[in-house]
């Protein structure tokens, strides 16, 4: 049976920062281990999880995930079950920072979060820009940082300008980014690696800002 969270990060670490996996893909894909390790090289403590239906996947087989909006419950109580020690930051991948999000404000008043990190945000469906997801981003009152791959096809850079976000969102564009903020090296000049190095720096600064 697969433990309830993934650690990696030093235990004595300033900031926590717990990471829901994307719509389909776990919480060890390739993708979210090398977030979690990059995360984890510049000094922050970091838990993955995953939601009932994913961990459901490895003894019943796939599983399709639910309205996104169900899982609220699962992110609190995980939230409730790490019980962090000091500043604790939420987010995820795709779904599973669009689920932080639709949290975070309640957590954020309730004084049991620092912030909000989304890396990959589906603003959108792919090839639906008019279904957008970003309703209750007008007003959220977390302070929150979104990484995003300038290609992203569920957010591009050219679509998430014409948005109404709060001003408490801050977003961190990686030139040729995809979905996950992988670019194309012979196109943009950058690695994954590069990428990803430059995600957790960012990160770092704006934690360093708001997880006092």
């Amino acid at each position: 049976m697969h433990e309830r969270f993934l650690l990696d990060g030093p235990g004595d670490a300033a900031v926590t920062i717990l990471l829901a996996h994307g719509a389909g893909a776990p919480m060890d894909s390739a993708s979210m281990t090398a977030t979690a390790k990059a995360l984890a090289e510049v000094g922050f403590r970091i838990a993955r999880f995953e939601f009932a239906y994913m961990a459901a996947r490895r003894t019943v087989g796939r599983k399709p995930p639910p309205r996104a909006e169900t899982l609220n419950p699962e992110y609190r109580a995980a939230v409730a079950e790490l019980a962090a020690a000091g500043p604790l930051i939420i987010g995820g991948k795709s779904m599973g920072g669009r689920v932080a999000s639709m949290v975070a404000d309640d957590l954020y008043s309730e004084g049991k979060i620092a912030g909000l990190l989304c890396l990959g945000y589906p603003f959108h469906p792919p090839g639906k820009p008019e279904q957008l997801r970003t309703k209750h981003l007008a007003g959220l009152a977390t302070p929150t940082l979104i990484c995003q791959g300038t290609r992203d096809e569920f957010g591009t850079r050219q679509d998430v300008a014409d948005y109404l976000l709060s001003d408490r969102i801050e977003i961190l564009w990686l030139e040729d980014g995809d979905h996950d903020l992988k670019p194309r090296k012979s196109l943009s000049g950058f690695s994954a690696a590069d990428h990803l190095m430059t995600m957790a720096k960012a990160v770092t600064t704006w934690a360093g800002r708001r997880a006092r």
